[in-house]
């Protein structure tokens, strides 16, 4: 079943690689029309990042200008860089976090590890038959990917992301406090 998706993705790649970039071109100019007169910028800003990041890696692809020999290494390349720019820019910004930052660092951290995954099982592995891995990158990044454009249009905590990191972040500040006690 699985290798079936696959390779119907596979064989549709292009299309589903321009969708995607245009899913992240939509959030981008509804939150910039959202925020003309809005003082909190941020998921403008991020959408920004985002439509830019999807934008230039799909030009890169089409016009076959690569970093690496692997399709799948550039790609591991462009999420981190999208991350670090993410994180720079939510640092130095005035405002709090939205909750959309926190899904598209989860999600493009998800997407590197698929690509390194990936990159991994092909080039290194040199593995050519179809298994499970490969239909968990197909629909697992495809997922991510959509998940990511929903959340920057919403801006809400769909999959409760948020609410485990809060949970995380209180129960190690609890196990600080009693160890100073």
């Amino acid at each position: 079943m699985l290798q079936n998706v696959f390779m119907a993705l596979s064989t549709i790649n292009d299309y589903l690689s321009i969708f995607i970039t245009w899913a992240f071109v939509v959030p981008f100019l509804y939150n910039y029309a959202c925020t003309i007169n809005c003082r909190n910028k941020h998921v403008m800003f991020i959408s920004l990042v985002m439509m830019l990041s999807y934008t230039f890696s799909l030009i890169m692809f089409k016009a076959s200008l690569t970093l690496t020999d692997s399709i799948y290494l550039d790609l591991v390349i462009a999420d981190l860089l999208t991350i670090l720019t993410l994180v720079y820019f939510s640092y130095s910004y005035a405002h709090a976090n939205a909750t959309a930052y926190y899904y598209l660092v989860f999600g493009l951290t998800f997407n590197a590890i698929l690509h390194m995954a990936m990159h991994y099982d092909y080039v290194v592995l040199v593995t050519y038959d179809y298994w499970w891995l490969w239909g968990v990158y197909g629909v697992g990044q495809f997922s991510s990917d959509l998940i990511m454009a929903i959340v920057l249009i919403i801006n809400k905590d769909i999959l409760g992301l948020v609410k485990i990191k809060k949970f995380l972040l209180s129960s190690q500040l609890l196990q600080k406090t009693t160890q100073n006690m």
